[in-house]
């Protein structure tokens, strides 16, 4: 059948009808009367206690949002040592406990998420997937396990603002990757140094001027080198700069400006290419229509 190609996450269920109601597919499916392990001790089930129908929204069709009103078995627990006497069955592949989204379609609200953010994700999510709200996105994105930071060799450390001028935290970031890694509650030596203790092996530490990140990064990592990045080097160079101009700024008062020498400027390669030629080829007849008074170029078509 044409929706077994279209959904065939559908695969462990039975479908027993598909009706349009509105803007909504609503398929009416089954689960299959097969034994489903008990969540808590895996100990398989067959044995039904009860049944109950629970509604499950999946990935839109042609612009449409589809609608899976499931119908799931209640099941005893074969085991009677287990503390779950009775659980819900759940679908491999579409459901999950309490979910009210297929898994297919927890996947693409996760990628767009992932990739929008919360409020134009669910603009573009409301024409192609399904509406959701931007405050459930986010949630999708804080419920994603944290990465496994690895091993770390060389980290860079700064500071960022919970609340701009009152609360500031420190974020660690994983220069080979460049990926945040870890991001610590407040900005403070003690912070870094229990961070750096708890993650040894780390040999090269980027770091701004703090001096708490200094003496932090001592005492974390003794055996690490301290080096300053790019945007600090450059930060560090400007003020660096600014203030001795700052210094110097009465070497200049009474100078006479056309008596203080000009850098040479080296020449400029002149340009190439069909609109340079052209333009170079039509100065001078410009230049000399000028000269007698016109102010149009008529006739240099």
């Amino acid at each position: 059948m044409l929706w077994q190609l279209m959904f065939p996450h559908l695969s462990g269920v039975c479908v027993v009808g598909v009706s349009r109601v509105g803007p909504t597919i609503r398929f009416d499916v089954v689960t299959r009367e097969n034994p489903q392990p008990c969540p808590v001790c895996g100990v398989v089930s067959s044995r039904v206690h009860s049944r109950y129908s629970r509604e499950v929204t999946d990935v839109a069709v042609a612009g449409r949002e589809v609608l899976l009103r499931l119908g799931v078995r209640r099941l005893f627990c074969g085991n009677n040592g287990c503390e779950r006497r009775i659980f819900a069955e759940q679908v491999a592949g579409l459901t999950v406990r309490y979910g009210r989204r297929s898994l297919p379609l927890r996947y693409v609200l996760r990628r767009f998420a992932l990739a929008l953010g919360g409020r134009p994700a669910a603009r573009l999510c409301a024409g192609v997937v399904s509406a959701v709200s931007r405050m459930t996105l986010l949630r999708i994105i804080r419920a994603l396990p944290q990465p496994e930071v690895g091993e770390l060799t060389v980290v860079g450390v700064d500071e960022f603002a919970f609340r701009m001028g009152r609360n500031y935290g420190t974020i660690l970031v994983d220069m080979a990757t460049r990926r945040p890694v870890d991001l610590l509650p407040e900005a403070s030596s003690d912070a870094l140094a229990v961070w750096l203790t708890d993650h040894p092996g780390i040999e090269v530490i980027c770091r701004d001027r703090a001096g708490y990140f200094a003496d932090g990064a001592r005492r974390g990592a003794p055996a690490a080198v301290q080096v300053a990045d790019r945007w600090h080097l450059l930060a560090n160079l400007t003020t660096a700069v600014e203030r001795v101009l700052g210094r110097k700024r009465s070497c200049l008062n009474g100078r006479d400006p056309d008596r203080i020498p000009a850098l040479p400027i080296p020449p400029a390669d002149p340009p190439d290419g069909p609109l340079a030629q052209r333009i170079t080829r039509r100065h001078p007849q410009i230049q000399q229509m000028l000269a007698s008074g016109l102010d149009d170029q008529r006739g240099l078509a």
